[in-house]
C-alpha cells in the first residue's frame, strides 16, 4: 500500500468549481501497473502524531508533483515567478514535510516526483533555485502550456538510481525550479547537460529516492514505480515479522515498541 500526496486547490468538474484535493490518475496508474495499491493522502492539518497515524497504514510514500514550495520555509523571499504561498499551499507543504519526516525516521520507502524531490530536499534542510531561467538562461525545463520537454539525464555511477535506470535516460520535465543546496545526507544521483540536479537520494539500505522529472508520463517505463513498490513490499514484510520495525519505525532486537521523544517536523533534523 503506497500513499500518494495530492493537490489542494480550486478545481472545476462539470458544473462545479470548488476547492478540492485531487491527483492526476496517471500517478495511480503507475503504482497499479507496477503491482502496488495506491491510497490518496489529501493535505490537512498535521502534527507528528497525525503523520505517524497516517504512515501506520502505509508501506511506502510517494510525494507527487504540484505547486512551488513556500520559499520562506528555506529562508528566502519569493521570486516573482514563484507560486503564491496561499494557505492551501502552505498546508500542503506542512503535511508533506511531516510525512517525509515520519517516513524517513521509520525507514519507510519514499519516492519524490518533481515537486516531491524539492519537498524532500527542503525537509532535510536544503534550498531551491526558485527560477531556473535566471540560473541557466533558458526555459527548456518548463516551456509552458502543459507541454512536457524531454531532457537527457545522466546518472551518477554507484547510486541506487544508476542501478535502476542505467547510465542515462530521457526524462519528461516540467519544472522551473530545482534543487540548489543539498539537504542533509542527500547525494546527487543524476544531472542534465546544464548541470541541473535531476535526482537525489539518501545512500543507505532504506529507499529514499527523488527525481525532478515525471516518470508517470512514461508508463512504458515502470522501473521507478516498480522499484518503490518492491521496496514497499519488503518493508511490509519486515513490519509484520518478529523483531521487525517498531511503531517509531526503527528496527530493534526485542520486537517491542519504541517511543522516541521530541521528533517533530523541523526541517534539516530528519534522521534515517
Amino acid at each position: 500500500m503506497l500513499g500518494l500526496t495530492t493537490y489542494l486547490q480550486q478545481a472545476q468538474t462539470g458544473i462545479w468549481d470548488v476547492r478540492a484535493s485531487f491527483l492526476p490518475a496517471i500517478y495511480i496508474d503507475g503504482v497499479n501497473l507496477a503491482g502496488g495499491i495506491a491510497a490518496l493522502l489529501p493535505p490537512q492539518p498535521v502534527d507528528a502524531e497525525i503523520a505517524s497515524r497516517v504512515l501506520d497504514g502505509l508501506d511506502g510514500l510517494i510525494i507527487t508533483g504540484g505547486r512551488d514550495v513556500d520559499p520562506a520555509v528555506y529562508g528566502q523571499q519569493p521570486h516573482p515567478a514563484t507560486d503564491e504561498a496561499t494557505a492551501d499551499n502552505r498546508q500542503r507543504d506542512a503535511f508533506e514535510f511531516a510525512l517525509v519526516d515520519g517516513a524517513i525516521r521509520r525507514g519507510m520507502p519514499v519516492l519524490g516526483i518533481c515537486r516531491g524531490a524539492q519537498v524532500i530536499n527542503v525537509a532535510l534542510g536544503g534550498t531551491l533555485h526558485q527560477h531556473l531561467p535566471d540560473v541557466i538562461g533558458h526555459t527548456h525545463h518548463q516551456q509552458g502550456n502543459a507541454v512536457f520537454s524531454t531532457s537527457a539525464v545522466r546518472t551518477v555511477p554507484g547510486t541506487r538510481l544508476a542501478s535502476l535506470i542505467g547510465e542515462s535516460s530521457d526524462a519528461q520535465c516540467y519544472h522551473h525550479q530545482a534543487i540548489d543546496r543539498l539537504g542533509d545526507r542527500l547525494i546527487v544521483s543524476a544531472q542534465d547537460s546544464d548541470g541541473v540536479i535531476e535526482a537525489v537520494e539518501i545512500p543507505s539500505e532504506n529507499f529514499v529516492l527523488a527525481v525532478q522529472w515525471h516518470p508517470e508520463e512514461r508508463l512504458d517505463d515502470l522501473r521507478l514505480f516498480a522499484a518503490v513498490v518492491e521496496a514497499a513490499a519488503a518493508y511490509a514484510t519486515e513490519k509484520v515479522a518478529p523483531g521487525g520495525r517498531s511503531d517509531g519505525g526503527t528496527p530493534h532486537a526485542s520486537g517491542g515498541p519504541t517511543h522516541p521523544e521530541g521528533r517533530g517536523t523541523t526541517r534539516g533534523r530528519v534522521r534515517a
